[in-house]
């Protein structure tokens, strides 16, 4: 990072004027440390790097594609998405193959009616080999509702990636604004400093012709001081605002950029409209929905320990032996097809299948109060969303209207100041009238902001916008 102090001249006249103007005098050590104060900041502020221009619609694209939040919620998503898949339905029938073959060194006798008879030690042989499918016909409709649980649960996934991606739009976004108020502060500041310095460097010469005390002359100064500090303190807030955001973006923290300080408001929905799209779309009401299902479907799966399960199976099998020493035979061989079907009926599990629908009932009209709960919640939230919405947007205007009215009082001030009407501390005051108004503006336009965006969220709109 290269250091242009031919930039810091250039880019605030007439601070710099009156810092390197010919003329200039320091008359106190304090003086002279607010200078080399001034000097460090200037240095600090006017490199010769170039911003990024980052708009708000470039911030979340970049969020959504590498913020680390919104990474493990697609994770989550692809596991659920996994978990309904028809490989874990138990719809499918399962093959399996099995083997084996035995070897035997044995001496010993057989004894038949004939008599006895020893035989020497001998290798005897066994071996089989089998492929079969088994498959579930009918256990109760059990399986089919387990599915289901599964197919919900991943839609329940989704919701739930859905609202981290409205809370991480919404932690952007307001960071995002942070940052454009403060570099609005960061403006203001930078004006106020050089207006001081200007009222600083007059002093310094009405002082030095005879026509102002000292006291005039150290107040500038003070004044001087606590600009320099507050713009100092408010660059480091605005850097740390763009680490934040940075990191929301998933990028390197130390990326520099600029951001747009234009505000639209485009919330064109009446209370009314918003509660009927929050009813449809909100995401919490989608939630309690999805769960509300869910254990509608552990309900109905839990009714399958009262029926029959029946399966059925086939298979091909080989098997074989040879034994030397056998009695009658030495060896034989069979193979062929086979198939079956089985029924199994519990019909008395000890009371575990009735407590279990129990339990589901009880959770499933838990669930349906908490739906009603959250539904309720919801529409009190868009109603009072909608209040301080409205509200905000008077706040604003009438912010507006405030800033015009003390630059006129600030304009008028300065032109008495200039002509000796009015004291400095008048001036001072008029001062920080204008800048408080200015910051009180600027923080009302973000917040009335932020205020429409939460409530695109409630009424589910948020990731339209």
């Amino acid at each position: 990072m290269k250091i242009n102090l031919t930039n810091a001249a250039s880019s605030n006249g007439a601070l710099t004027g009156s810092l390197f103007k010919r003329g200039w005098r320091v008359t106190s050590r304090g003086m002279f440390y607010s200078m080399l104060l001034l000097l460090s900041l200037f240095l600090c502020l006017n490199t010769t790097s170039a911003q990024e221009f980052l708009t708000r619609d470039e911030a979340a694209k970049l969020a959504l594609q590498h913020n680390y939040d919104i990474q493990v919620a697609q994770k989550t998503v692809e596991t659920g998405k996994n978990n309904a898949s028809i490989y874990n339905s138990g719809f499918l029938p399962t093959a399996n193959a099995a083997g084996g073959a035995q070897i035997t060194y044995n001496a010993g006798e057989n004894e038949t009616v004939q008599g006895d008879f020893q035989f020497d030690p001998a290798e005897a042989y066994s071996y089989n080999a089998s492929v079969g499918v088994n498959y579930l016909i009918f256990n109760g409709f059990g399986r089919s509702y387990n599915y289901k649980q599964l197919k919900e649960q991943h839609n329940l996934n989704e919701l739930q990636a859905k609202q981290i991606i409205e809370n991480t739009l919404l932690q952007l976004s307001d960071t995002y604004f942070q940052i454009a108020q403060l570099t609005e502060n960061v403006a203001m500041l930078k004006s106020a400093l050089g207006i001081s310095s200007t009222r600083l460097k007059r002093a310094n010469y009405s002082y030095e012709y005879g026509q102002s005390t000292q006291l005039d002359v150290l107040n500038a100064e003070v004044d001087v001081n606590n600009d320099s500090i507050n713009l100092l303190n408010t660059i480091q807030q605005l850097e740390n605002a763009k680490r934040n955001l940075n990191l929301v973006m998933g990028r390197a923290l130390d990326t520099d950029f600029s951001v747009d300080t234009n505000v639209v408001f485009n919330l064109v929905l009446s209370n009314e409209d918003l509660i009927v799209k929050a009813l449809e779309r909100n995401v919490q009401i989608e939630q309690t929905q999805s769960q509300l299902r869910n254990s509608e479907y552990a309900i109905k799966a839990g009714r399958a320990g009262w029926f029959p399960s029946l399966s059925a199976n086939a298979a091909y099998a080989y098997q074989g032996q040879q034994n030397p020493n056998g009695a009658f035979l030495t060896g034989s061989t069979s193979y062929g097809p086979q198939a079956g079907l089985s029924l199994s009926w519990n019909i008395f599990d000890g009371g575990t299948t009735k407590t279990r629908q129990q339990n589901a009932k009880i959770a499933f009209e838990s669930q349906k109060i908490q739906q009603e709960r959250t539904t309720i919640t919801v529409q009190r939230d868009v109603l009072n969303g909608y209040s301080t919405y409205q509200n905000a947007l008077f706040v604003v205007q009438a912010q507006e209207s405030n800033l015009k009215t003390t630059q006129r009082n600030f304009d008028r001030t300065n032109e008495m100041y200039k002509q000796g009407q009015v004291t400095s501390i008048e001036f001072r005051q008029a001062q920080l009238n204008m800048l408080n108004a200015e910051s009180n503006r600027s923080q009302a336009k973000y917040s009335a902001k932020n205020a429409e965006l939460q409530l695109k969220q409630l009424a589910g709109v948020l990731l339209e916008d």
